[in-house]
């Protein structure tokens, strides 16, 4: 099957819609126009705000899925498009190692002419994410550095929990401005502790960007792994089977050994074995050779 002739039918000399405010377009849309040959249009004042933000003044709407795929309806229906794109991101602990900062994005494509959606996902620990109480300027600026400054914006608080906008600043991009933020904070604290954060926005951070940028390759990947009974786009995979046997005692591991695939479209289903091109696993992560 020629695979971009398929996606191209599909997709090609269409517009669509890309649901940003703070200049994602920058990495996404340069894939998107290239990959699938469609113009990408940023709406004028939509607001993507509205669907929550990072430091919690709007709650976000759902799970990270559900507030990228309301970012791309709403623009879709407020233009009139049927074709969007939307991606949202999420930080925290790493559900491993607790200890270390994790960025999951998730791009996702909305097409209601062909009844089609996709996300594609990034995951990495390459992140600024970070937080701090500080009690003066020194120490919120020695956070700044840290966590790449000016480069990589920061946000002020007045405390930790605040949920009101006016009692925090963000994107903060430069000394003077770090140090009117401080002042400001200080005044308002009722305990000379104020709250610093990494401003995880995309326009104010350059290593989220980059994030953004592997989740809307991940999307390009998904869109063209077609189904092989109808060749439609997006054959999805659904569950990773573990068991992958130890090369040693062959005994199952905790390692993939397949991984299943579903199609929206016809309901095909697949199980591609030794997905990790290894009929064998290493005894090193066997938990009865290795325990």
């Amino acid at each position: 099957m020629d695979k971009r002739k398929i996606i191209h039918s599909l997709f090609k000399n269409r517009v669509a819609i890309l649901a940003t405010m703070h200049k994602k377009e920058e990495v996404i849309s340069p894939i998107l126009e290239n990959e699938l040959g469609i113009e990408i249009v940023v709406p004028e004042g939509f607001n993507t705000d509205q669907f929550g933000t990072f430091t919690g003044d709007i709650e976000r709407m759902g799970d990270q899925y559900d507030a990228a795929r309301h970012k791309a309806m709403g623009a879709m229906c407020l233009y009139d498009k049927t074709l969007a794109f939307a991606s949202e991101g999420s930080f925290g602990p790493h559900p491993v190692i607790p200890f270390v900062p994790f960025n999951r994005e998730i791009v996702v494509l909305i097409d209601k002419e062909n009844d089609i959606e996709i996300s594609g996902i990034a995951t990495t620990t390459e992140t600024n994410y970070g937080h701090k109480v500080v009690r003066n300027f020194q120490e919120a600026y020695e956070f700044s550095i840290e966590k790449g400054f000016p480069e990589h914006g920061v946000v002020i608080k007045v405390n930790q929990f605040t949920s009101d906008k006016n009692h925090m600043i963000k994107g903060i991009t430069n000394k003077a401005d770090l140090e009117y933020a401080v002042e400001f904070a200080l005044k308002n604290s009722y305990d000379g502790e104020i709250y610093i954060e990494t401003d995880m926005r995309a326009l104010y951070n350059p290593t989220r960007m980059r994030s953004i940028e592997a989740a809307t390759n991940n999307l390009i990947k998904n869109i063209f792994n077609l189904c092989p009974k109808c060749e439609w786009p997006g054959f999805k995979l659904i569950n990773k089977k573990e068991g992958l046997p130890c090369s040693w005692c062959g005994l199952p591991t905790k390692l993939a050994l397949s991984y299943h695939y579903n199609c929206k479209k016809c309901g095909y289903t697949e199980e591609k074995l030794y997905p990790n091109g290894a009929k064998q696993a290493e005894p090193g992560n066997c938990q009865y050779c290795n325990p």
